[in-house]
């Protein structure tokens, strides 16, 4: 590598760094008490709400992981989860979900899932279970955000990957802690248009390394892999479907459905200004996702193109695992579309990471310790609690993150799959049906939260070997997720049917702010003659 190439690439680093850093205090009065600090206030605008939606899902995760996995299983095929993203996990998120959240949990006046759990089920043992799910589930997907940084930045640079890390977990702390939801937004928006920007550049430069985007389809069409159901089929990895359709529709129900239970994603819709902002944010998100997440798939879906380069491993995987096959993609790219990629990378990770530990702070602080551990907590102590945890969480995540790469144990890497499949799995049909159906009942999120929680669990186990459990299709903690959710829409309702009423008194004044009555001035009101 040039110095000339280094230095491209570091002042581009140091760019984003430092703008970042400035959002962060630049924003700092929008983070003056504790509303602000979580929510910014409730007044944050669509086009921060969206992207800040869009990048707390995407994340490097995704880009390295995800992308590099499933094309290489899926082919061509794998844009469909993608598609799925935007379709369900965006655009039918904010429709079914968007504006019913953020009314009801202002007039709950709850400030995270947990809360509203409490206030919506008059049952302050839901809250203290689901603050409790979140916190152990939050930590490994947080960790796992570093996992996509490391080969990329070993490509590009001739430095230790800790340092990658600390630099990024540090950076990420000082604009959170500074400056709150409302930096975490802004930064969101611009880290946004770098990923879009990013992804578009990244395939254009891809699949003209290999002839462009026809001559890269008859290619894939070549590929074969013996080890994976229809896999010898001609033409099987550019087809419409793919190879294995079944396991397709897995991945596409955990990675789109799941952001519906998923608290980070779900506190978006807290803080959006108005109902016209939330029909907005609706089409910027979709935009969005199709972009990035659509563009993310269909590039790992040619990842066999590269098979000469990575070299094939026991079972037909690629040398490296799986990991390495979109680095690999990338590796030829010139010195300055390589910046961009790292900071591509840079960008869904750290918007990813903004958004989990505010969410992990805010719950550990709002809803395990104030009015249970700290019985006399003023604004003061919770603002300083919610900083000093979000330091906390941090450490604890790249420490987990440093850790993984030293012994290389596989299950930190895979642990986003089992977070999100138990944190979505708990929380959506309790979420979803709260916001809905008056008949919903403490029982019914209870039977939910505990079959997901406890069947991920063993997934967990399974997997890492401690006991040994034949779960078939189940096995995968992909599939087992979007099992667990299913299971969860079919568990409340026949739970909240078999369990006793709720006060009917209460529950219609909770569900009162979706019918208010609104007066207006006959001038200002359309009147009809009588005939």
């Amino acid at each position: 590598m040039s110095f000339g190439d280094l230095a491209l690439k570091i002042g581009m680093l140091l760019v984003f760094f430092g703008v970042m850093i400035f959002v962060g205090f630049y924003c700092r009065k929008n983070s003056t008490d504790v509303n602000g600090f979580v929510l910014g206030g409730r007044s944050v605008g669509p086009w921060l709400t969206a992207f800040a939606y869009g990048t707390s899902y995407f994340s490097a995760v995704i880009f390295v992981g995800y992308a590099g996995q499933f094309g290489w299983k899926f082919g061509i095929a794998a844009t469909w989860v993608g598609i799925g993203n935007a379709i369900i996990g965006s655009f039918l998120a904010w429709v079914i979900l968007g504006r019913r959240t953020r009314v009801m949990t202002q007039h709950l006046g709850s400030a995270t899932m947990p809360d509203f759990f409490e206030k919506r089920f008059s049952a302050p043992s839901l809250k203290i279970a689901a603050s409790i799910v979140i916190f152990i589930f939050m930590i490994p997907y947080t960790a796992s955000l570093y996992n996509g940084l490391s080969r990329l930045f070993g490509m590009a640079f001739s430095i230790d990957y800790s340092v990658c890390v600390i630099a990024m977990a540090v950076l990420t702390a000082i604009y959170v802690i500074v400056g709150g939801y409302m930096a975490t937004a802004v930064n969101d928006f611009i880290q946004g248009l770098i990923m879009l920007v990013g992804i578009v550049a990244v395939i254009a430069a891809v699949l003209g390394s290999k002839g462009g985007f026809m001559e890269s389809l008859n290619g894939l069409a070549a590929a074969s892999d013996p080890t994976i159901p229809n896999g010898e089929v001609p033409g099987i990895f550019n087809s419409f479907f793919g190879p294995d359709p079944l396991s397709l529709l897995g991945v596409v129900i955990l990675t789109s459905l799941g952001t519906w239970g998923l608290p980070q994603m779900i506190g978006k819709f807290y803080a959006i200004k108005s109902e016209s902002s939330i029909h907005k944010g609706t089409i910027i998100s979709t935009f969005f996702a199709i972009i990035v997440a659509g563009g993310c798939y269909f590039l790992g879906g040619f990842g066999r193109l590269f098979s000469e380069e990575l070299g094939a491993a026991a079972g037909g995987n690629p040398q490296g695992g799986f990991d390495n096959v979109i680095p690999t993609m990338l590796s030829n790219l010139s010195p300055f579309l390589l910046a961009v990629v790292i900071i591509l990378v840079l960008s869904a990770s750290m918007s990813t990471l903004s958004s989990l530990v505010l969410t992990s702070s805010s719950t550990v602080t709002l809803d395990l310790i104030k009015g249970r551990i700290s019985r006399k907590m003023d604004e003061k102590k919770q603002l300083l609690t919610l900083r000093i945890l979000i330091v906390v969480f941090i450490v604890i995540s790249a420490a987990l993150a440093i850790f993984q790469s030293k012994t290389g144990i596989a299950f930190i890497a895979q642990a986003m799959g089992i977070s999100w499949g138990a944190m979505a799995g708990a929380f959506l049909a309790p979420f979803l049906y709260g916001l809905y159906w008056k008949r919903t009942t403490a029982a019914g999120c209870w039977a939910s939260m505990i079959f997901s929680t406890v069947f991920m669990t063993i997934d967990m186990f399974t997997n890492l070997k401690v006991f040994s459990l034949n779960l078939g299709f189940l096995q995968s903690p992909i599939n087992a997720g979007a099992f667990c959710m299913i299971a969860g829409l079919i568990l409340v309702p026949l739970v909240s049917l078999l369990s006793k009423k709720p006060d009917k008194a209460a529950v219609d004044g909770i569900f009162a702010c979706y019918q208010r009555k609104v007066t207006v001035l006959a001038k200002d009101s359309i009147e009809t003659e009588e005939p």
